[in-house]
């Protein structure tokens, strides 16, 4: 195979310096690890030897090809050490003087020919090589944590980087056994820009009082297939991490509300509760396992009322269908008997509201999500209001329980759990392909392989209906009057025709 880099040098040997350069060993690279700290470096080469060697011992990998990878791994004691390179990643400190300051460095030392990388996260691949002589030579090349099971890579081409760079680095990527994804010079680029919608949203709705961590976590998982909810999430990779990243972005993009950050990670990051490295974020943890308090108990109730389901409910039919299947005695008069209990499927608006406009006794109403085909779920979720009495509130629990489907209830607030986060997800991807950040294929797939979504953010939206998306966003709008859930003209205009990956002529 014709690698497309010979000789390559990472800059930086933590945990992703390390992960870069056992991919590109593996490649077929000469690699060449340079650290500050020298007994770095020959700590970084240990652990890859040591990852290949439990890959041998599990028969995953031939004591040939491990002596080989061996033989192409090595120590830099000096940044002159790498001047013959043909391509420089840099992996160290998301500091951008620092950055700056390595590369006129390194632009001096090297080839006219070397192309120049940086594995930053957050920061302007432009304002990085702002200062160099040649710009052109220099790119963006993000990997993600742990670089050789997180199997995307984001190909980054600042203002000025000639478009064969960004070539090269591709195919570079692919033989690396990774998947490319090119992205434009904006803040976050892909993955870090369309997780805002996922976290941030979720910090907001725990402000407001609606849930706590946990049962904001079980629900995104259960309803949606989150693979860890976003306090999961915010514990894992740790707020002296995503915080920053958070302020970041939102600073770069000049506030836009959509990405604002919360004081909820303000203060833990403040007070070093930053998740589970140091035993503690939004969990506690023992031995390394989250110490997570039990699911909410469903009330025993001995009598069921009658239910009267709202005629502007959401899959209403499915909805009715389902309480049939539970057995429960359903009204089917223009209004609801005086004893029954009162159920609304509202998209985006609170039940509150839906109780006042439609007239009705909001001691007895209820709210139940059906953004989601019930299905497809393993969760049902319920929201009382402020005047929902406590015997409709576990009556309507233990009813949505009967078949043994796991329930939340939460309080009232515009949109549920679900509609809130989902919604704003695929605003935000909307809004990338707006701005031309990338194309939807390879939004959707980094954002599937980088942050681990069950399906991309626009196929998201297919599943759910670009319309149903857009009235929840809508009507999140007149609750809260808030920007932050503007709808994007791009989701508007795909509204009536699909976000399918196929239309992409906008």
């Amino acid at each position: 195979m014709n690698i497309a880099f010979q000789q390559v040098a990472v800059i930086g040997a933590g945990a992703m310096g390390r992960g870069i350069a056992q991919i590109a060993a593996q490649a077929g690279s000469q690699v060449f690890l340079y650290d500050t700290q020298a007994e770095a470096s020959q700590k970084a080469l240990i652990a890859v030897h040591q990852v290949w060697d439990s890959l041998l011992a599990k028969g995953r990998l031939d004591s040939e090809t491990v002596g080989r990878y061996k033989t192409q791994l090595h120590t830099a004691s000096q940044l002159q050490d790498l001047k013959n390179c043909d391509l420089i990643v840099e992996a160290i400190v998301e500091r951008l003087d620092i950055k700056k300051s390595l590369f006129l460095e390194l632009e001096n030392l090297v080839s006219e020919s070397t192309v120049l990388v940086t594995n930053t996260s957050s920061l302007s691949v432009t304002a990085i090589a702002a200062a160099l002589k040649r710009p052109a030579q220099f790119a963006g090349y993000h990997f993600f944590n742990p670089v050789p099971l997180m199997k995307v890579v984001e190909v980054i081409a600042g203002l000025k980087t000639n478009s064969d760079v960004c070539v090269r680095l591709t195919a570079f990527a692919k033989q690396m056994g990774h998947t490319p994804v090119q992205a434009n010079d904006t803040p976050g680029f892909i993955v870090n820009h369309a997780g805002r919608g996922y976290g941030t949203e979720a910090l907001r709705i725990v402000s407001e009082g609606v849930a706590d961590f946990a049962t904001i976590d079980r629900i995104l998982k259960d309803q949606v297939g989150f693979k860890l909810g976003p306090f999961e999430l915010f514990d894992l990779t740790a707020l002296d991490v995503s915080h920053p990243v958070m302020e970041s972005i939102y600073n770069q993009y000049y506030q836009e509300p959509r990405y604002r950050p919360s004081v909820i990670t303000a203060q833990r990051l403040a007070g070093g509760v930053v998740g589970k490295k140091v035993g503690e974020g939004f969990y506690k943890y023992q031995d390394g396992k989250a110490i997570v308090a039990p699911d909410q108990a469903v009330p025993e109730v001995k009598e069921f009322p009658p239910v009267w389901v709202s005629p502007r409910a959401s899959r209403r039919l499915e909805l009715l269908q389902l309480l049939k299947d539970l057995g429960a005695t359903i009204e089917t008069g223009a209004s609801p008997s005086p004893h029954a209990l009162t159920l609304v499927a509202p998209l985006g608006f609170d039940v509150t509201t839906v109780a006042v406009v439609e007239r009705l006794d909001p001691a007895r109403t209820i709210g139940i999500d059906m953004l989601f085909d019930d299905a497809g779920t393993k969760r049902r979720v319920l929201a009382t209001n402020p005047a929902t009495r406590s015997d409709m509130r576990d009556a309507a629990h233990a009813l949505f329980a009967k078949d043994g489907k796991a329930v939340s209830v939460v309080r009232d607030s515009g949109g549920f759990i679900t509609q809130r986060v989902v919604a704003n997800i695929v605003n935000i991807a909307s809004d990338m392909c707006q701005q031309g950040v990338c194309s939807p294929q390879d939004l959707d797939v980094a954002v599937t392989l980088g942050l681990g979504y069950p399906v991309g953010p626009l196929a998201l939206g297919d599943k759910l209906g670009p319309t149903n998306v857009l009235e929840v966003l809508f009507n999140l709008q007149t609750v809260y009057g808030d920007p932050r859930y503007r709808p994007s003209p791009w989701l508007r205009r795909r509204g009536a025709i699909g976000l399918s990956l196929l239309h992409t002529e906008d």
